[in-house]
């Protein structure tokens, strides 16, 4: 595996937002836990191994996976388009990444290099990419976990910290069963991230979503596929800013104390509860994926056991934790205490912490949009006005702006503070996927 220079390394810091103070006979505890990486990823983009060597891999591998399936051909510009966007990924890649472009239908095909390799990044490896793009046609089905699976094995093969794919589909998964894509994901699940893209309206929601979800990326949609280039640049930009992967959440947790939640909340809502993997007595491991500079918020909920007044304890550590690739202990990055203090002062008990109270919210501005896009489907449009005016409401009063925008294209908005809205009788198809799409996006909260 590749080792990281110093210089090189991300600095993490954890910060812990939380009101520590529980009436008597309160158990639950919530703390937000920012976590901020600095000094490493998009300062200069430096590769993890020093400066590159033409001719030698770096410490990132990344695939690129196109949607040849025969609806790409409808309109003939949209198979255009993608080429033109793999091109633009291709271009940006750094020198001394390790890459290839998989061709995606009812089957995967290596579209370059081939025969099972990766080529690393330079000026001649990349116009030979764009060479062999030129010959990507449009014709067969869509098989989406064959993409993955061969993605895997190419990335798989590489000496690398950073895997990453990019996904691009315009069409719904019709040639295997949800079971194979699902058992694709997982057998892909912390073997590499993924970003991916649902390009036109002729592709699933849900299915993007989830592989995005299950692979730690990010998904979007791109409804006019003339904006694929700048789309494929930027997460192609994002990508080669990561400089460490496979960093983990570990919540340890004394006797006692229940964890009933751990998501993360900005900024995107993804819960990470059921992604929990062992580690050592009381102790678990939550998966967060790869970094740059950046920050992320996390919500952690736990029940503690009873208590009298007067009495403290520690509910949860919160640790950073990087794996040693070769097999030895963790390093721990950075660490935060999640505590609880009984007492009978009202008003330092019943007070809600601002950002565990803007985090609750934002995680309802998801599932209420969800919640309200599928009422609508289903031709329940009462359900799907409360559950979009409650929308309304949650985005206005938390300043999501963007998510206010497209909740407009929606309904119609009366009155935003109450949550008065009017379905609206027409919807195009692009602002009702992007609503849906983009219903985990989140906004900081305002310290």
């Amino acid at each position: 595996m590749a080792n990281f220079s110093k210089s090189n390394v991300p600095q993490f810091s954890v910060e812990v937002y939380q009101n520590e103070f529980l009436p008597e006979g309160g158990r639950e505890v919530n703390g937000i836990i920012t976590v901020t990486s600095t000094g490493g990823g998009t300062t200069g983009g430096v590769p993890l191994t020093g400066s590159p060597v033409p001719g030698q891999a770096t410490g990132a591998a990344v695939v690129i996976m196109v949607d040849c399936s025969g609806s790409m051909d409808y309109p003939p510009t949209k198979m255009r388009n993608a080429r033109d966007a793999t091109a633009a990924a291709v271009d940006t890649l750094r020198d001394g990444t390790s890459f290839a472009v998989v061709g995606g239908t009812h089957v995967a095909k290596e579209v370059y290099p081939g025969n099972g390799r990766l080529a690393v990044a330079d000026a001649r490896t990349r116009a030979e990419a764009k060479q062999a793009l030129r010959r990507l046609s449009a014709g067969g089905g869509t098989a989406i976990g064959t993409w993955l699976r061969l993605a895997d094995r190419l990335l798989g093969a590489a000496d690398v910290d950073i895997r990453h794919g990019i996904l691009l589909t315009d069409g719904r998964n019709e040639h295997e069963s949800p079971e194979d894509l699902r058992a694709a994901l997982d057998a892909c699940a912390g073997r590499f991230t993924c970003d991916a893209r649902g390009v036109g309206t002729d592709w699933e929601v849900k299915e993007v979503t989830a592989i995005a979800s299950a692979l730690l990326g990010t998904a979007d949609i791109v409804a006019d596929p003339a904006g694929l280039a700048a789309d494929f640049t930027h997460m192609m930009e994002n990508a080669m800013g990561k400089e460490v992967a496979d960093v983990a959440l570990r919540l340890w947790t004394p006797v006692g104390v229940e964890i009933m939640f751990v998501k993360q909340v900005a900024p995107t809502v993804a819960d990470l509860t059921a992604r929990r993997t062992e580690a050592g007595p009381r102790a678990g491991d939550y998966p967060t994926g790869s970094w740059g500079d950046e920050s992320r918020d996390y919500h952690v909920c736990v029940r503690v056991p009873e208590a009298g007044i007067g009495q403290e304890m520690l509910a949860a550590r919160v640790s950073l934790i990087l794996p040693d690739p070769a097999g030895g202990a963790p390093q721990t990055l950075s660490q935060g205490l999640v505590r609880a203090v009984w007492t009978d002062d009202m008003v330092a008990s019943t007070s809600i912490n601002p950002q565990v109270a803007h985090y609750t919210g934002q995680a309802e501005l998801a599932q209420v949009i969800q919640q309200g896009l599928d009422a609508r489907k289903s031709g329940d449009f009462d359900g799907a006005t409360a559950k979009l005016g409650r929308a309304v409401q949650l985005a206005s009063a938390s300043g999501n702006e963007d998510t206010a925008k497209l909740l407009s294209k929606v309904v119609d908005v009366v009155d935003a503070a109450t949550g008065t809205v009017r379905l609206k009788a027409k919807v195009a198809e692009a602002d009702e996927m992007t609503l849906e799409t983009r219903s985990t996006k989140t906004v900081r909260v305002k310290k």
